[in-house]
């Protein structure tokens, strides 16, 4: 039996504030409460190192896609200044089949704080021809807007309840090396389905920054075409390295990932020298139910078999 990812289950965020959070995600995203947030999600008792557990969490869901949202009132702050090239960033990109509609949404909310400039743009051909806006939640998580062309990839999202938010698209994180993560996801069991680079006047704007010329560089576990990772490797600016954060710190957004035959993924895992490996175990065969470990870069990945 093959060992490696099956899927990326969820992404995972910290909030100080649990009501606040939620009420932006759903009224200015689109999300649905799937969980009562007074409850703890089941995926926590399976994370080692956590420390210390959230006071309360949430489940959102987006079409067939999923957020948890934990609270821990006096977590680290997200970085102060931070930008889109730097080391610590990892953004959520919801599909939106109405970009004016969703751009309006958001301004009518008033709950976060917008990265690009001037707006939703639109990049080149080059770049896939999609219509983006960057922002950040009430946390300083960032997030991105994003509409394919009319010919693109809109056709897989089914409608939701007439919502203008279809689902998640993807998960995007910078890195400092982009073939030494490439190599890192690789060992999960992700496969390289694209690359390019960006760079330009639209992407100067999406990511508020004076030039802008970086790699992407997608992958996606075999045979699953969505929500997959993308590496965003910045030639230009060069992405500052942020301090590793802790599990329970808000700029520790973690990926959880469907696993099949974990402990052997494991042994691979440690024999290639990948470090920071925890993981959970079972009382009676001590056999591996989830690990936490970190990327070359530090963003951190849950597995769960």
């Amino acid at each position: 039996m093959n060992a490696g990812v099956q899927r990326l289950l969820w992404i995972e965020r910290n909030v100080a504030n649990l009501d606040r959070a939620v009420a932006f995600y759903r009224d200015a995203l689109g999300f649905k409460v799937e969980r009562d947030p007074k409850a703890t999600p089941q995926a926590w008792r399976n994370v080692p190192r956590i420390g210390k557990h959230p006071t309360r969490s949430a489940r959102l869901s987006l079409g067939m896609q999923q957020i948890v949202l934990s609270e821990f009132p006096s977590a680290k702050p997200y970085h102060t200044g931070a930008t889109s090239a730097d080391l610590c960033f990892q953004h959520c990109a919801i599909v939106v089949d109405d970009m004016g509609a969703a751009y309006a949404r958001w301004l009518a909310y008033r709950g976060g704080v917008a990265i690009s400039r001037n707006g939703p743009q639109r990049l080149p051909p080059t770049s896939g021809g999609v219509m983006a806006f960057k922002f950040r939640d009430p946390d300083g998580h960032p997030l991105e807007l994003i509409s394919f062309p009319s010919d693109g990839e809109n056709g897989i999202w089914p409608p939701q309840d007439n919502d203008v938010a279809l689902g998640i698209d993807h998960t995007a994180i910078s890195v400092s090396n982009t073939e030494r993560s490439v190599v890192f996801y690789q060992r999960l069991g992700f496969e390289v389905s694209s690359r390019g680079v960006n760079r330009g006047p639209a992407q100067q704007c999406l990511d508020n920054l004076a030039e802008v010329e970086v790699d992407v560089i997608a992958l996606r576990p075999a045979n699953v075409q969505t929500p997959h990772l993308e590496l965003l490797g910045y030639r230009v600016p060069q992405g500052r390295k942020c301090p590793n954060p802790g599990v329970c710190d808000i700029s520790a957004d973690r990926m959880v990932l469907q696993t099949q035959n974990l402990p052997v993924l494991l042994d691979k895992l440690r024999d290639a020298h990948v470090g920071h490996i925890t993981t959970r175990t079972t009382e009676s065969t001590q056999s591996a139910l989830a690990a936490l470990l970190s990327d070359p870069d530090g963003h951190w990945v849950v597995l769960l078999e």
